[in-house]
């Protein structure tokens, strides 16, 4: 079934920061082509960093040298160009000062890094957070209720425990992120700055209609050119979204938006069935999964229990202070 067409492809050579919109990108079974290649490691953390803990970041934007040649990945990446809130532009192959300047940018110490090896597990670590750096990361109030992970599968939860992201691209959780223009009318009519850049998409799809139409794909098969997209879950908004980047104004009223009316949810989440080329102006297809018989069901349902009271059962064991 044609749901739609590409509006927009994006790609963000470095984690946090602006990206690059695309008229056409080839994926493969990590990512977009180049895409997360770059990121931001604290070095007192020791860890991978992003703009929830650090917002500064969303003031910079990043774009490659030269166009990434076929390969590119894991341990072999392309120069970017970082472009500074002041104007300032500094290439990655002058890393100590461009580490001086995001340390500068940030007030504490932070080094560019590329994308390691698939094997240097340890170049992927991440920092345990404690329910005040989730309140911080959200914005939320002390008596706000933390977000609702419960959409993510254990094995993905267990993962993102242990490394700051997957194995193998510098993102939150998932390879390809996918928005739709249905969404962005419906919330905009509710309140906020509903502009796509806002939200860091990889894809735009252009669609009919109102409602927040994406979240009835979890589950099936999202097809545009000749590649493929399994939608994995809803993507739960931090507080990025609210904050000012490069032509976007800060807007705490998109958080609320969201929060009040797609339960912190926009957007969904999607990793990549068939490598591929998209286009802008590409028809976008939607097969639904296969029917669950009524056993299926009932156990997927028994699952899904267990899974929500696993994962509230974890919050109540987070460390309530800020990870240093």
């Amino acid at each position: 079934m044609t749901v739609g067409s590409v509006a927009a492809l994006w790609r963000y050579p470095v984690k946090s920061m602006g990206g690059e919109e695309l008229q056409s990108s080839t994926l493969d079974l990590r990512a977009f082509h180049g895409d997360r290649m770059w990121a931001v490691r604290d070095l007192e953390l020791g860890a991978v960093t992003t703009a929830r803990r650090l917002p500064a970041l969303l003031g910079c934007s990043a774009r490659f040298v030269e166009e990434p040649p076929a390969g590119v990945g894991p341990g072999d990446v392309a120069d970017v160009r970082v472009t500074f809130p002041d104007g300032t532009e500094i290439t990655s192959d002058d890393r100590e000062r461009l580490n001086a300047k995001l340390t500068e940018l940030v007030g504490k110490s932070v080094a560019l890094v590329p994308l390691p090896p698939m094997n240097d597990k340890a170049g992927y670590r991440g920092v345990l957070a404690s329910k005040r750096d989730i309140r911080s990361q959200w914005a939320l109030t002390d008596d706000e209720p933390l977000p609702d992970f419960s959409m993510f599968p254990i094995r993905k939860l267990l993962q993102l425990s242990i490394y700051a992201t997957p194995i193998g691209i510098f993102a939150d959780a998932y390879a390809v992120h996918v928005l739709t223009t249905s969404s962005l009318r419906t919330m905009a009519a509710i309140g906020g700055d509903f502009q796509p850049r806002r939200f860091r998409p990889n894809i735009v799809v252009d669609t009919e209609g109102d409602g927040l139409i994406e979240q009835d794909w979890v589950g099936g098969t999202l097809r545009a050119g000749d590649m493929a997209l399994s939608v994995e879950i809803p993507a739960v908004r931090c507080s990025v979204p609210m904050r000012e980047q490069p032509g976007v104004v800060a807007d705490p009223e998109v958080s609320r938006t969201v929060a009040r009316h797609g339960d912190r949810c926009f957007g969904v989440y999607t990793d990549i069935v068939d490598a591929g080329t998209v286009r802008v102006g590409d028809a976008v297809t939607y097969e639904p999964s296969a029917e669950e018989g009524a056993a299926s069901a009932a156990m997927g349902r028994l699952a899904d229990r267990l899974r929500i009271n696993t994962i509230r059962a974890g919050n109540k064991l987070m460390p309530k202070g800020r990870a240093h």
